[in-house]
């Protein structure tokens, strides 16, 4: 990451985006077909231990911090303590607004339709996010550790950690689904199209990519 001072443009787009993003997960939770890996791996303990998704995630992202403190220090940044402390909150409020509002989506015309909604809306909160550079979500800093550490492609790296997440998931009984893949392998066009048609030019920054 950078080192400059952050800008108030920066840490606003972070606490945008981390905002947006919880509202795109909790879409795609809505769809029923299935979330990124993390989250459905969080959705799943907090069912098996009886907590709420907020406990869960703030339980899961202390952890993952442990490791991110060890093996990727460089990556923590005020981004990596709100997106970890609140993003679980953030998806249940929004989530018990959307289905309280719509009702369970059961049939399959309208689930995919809620994924759809979900990807851009997803895509475009992790584009603020990443673009402001403020530290790396917990769980994210697992690949990029692995990188680091390990000499090998991000792309990689993050393929190995999202399908460990998402066996782990489904050995407890968890959902792994549509959600899950296009999580895994749909949102990297749509962030990178947001990045430069949107976040770096009202950011007016540009972070270093990683390799």
């Amino acid at each position: 990451m950078k080192t400059e001072r952050p800008t108030v443009r920066r840490v606003l787009g972070m606490v945008i985006g981390i905002v947006i993003i919880s509202l795109g997960i909790a879409i795609f939770k809505q769809s029923h077909l299935g979330n990124d890996s993390i989250t459905a791996l969080n959705i799943r303990l907090s069912e098996l231990l009886g907590i709420s998704l907020g406990v869960q995630n703030i339980c899961t992202n202390l952890l993952f911090l442990v490791v991110e403190f060890i093996w990727g220090r460089k990556y923590i940044g005020l981004g990596t303590l709100v997106n970890g402390l609140g993003c679980g909150f953030i998806i249940t409020f929004f989530y018990d607004i959307i289905a309280g509002w719509f009702g369970p989506a059961e049939q399959l015309p309208i689930q995919l339709l809620w994924v759809v909604i979900a990807v851009p809306v997803t895509a475009f909160g992790c584009s603020l996010y990443q673009t402001a550079d403020l530290g790396v979500a917990p769980y994210d800093s697992l690949a990029l550790a692995l990188q680091d550490h390990l000499h090998k492609p991000y792309f990689g790296c993050r393929v190995f950690t999202d399908a460990l997440c998402a066996a782990i998931t489904f050995l407890l009984g968890g959902l792994v689904g549509i959600g899950t893949l296009v999580c895994a392998f749909g949102l990297g066009p749509f962030i990178q199209f947001f990045n430069g048609a949107f976040s770096e030019k009202v950011l007016q920054y540009k972070p270093v990519e990683t390799s």
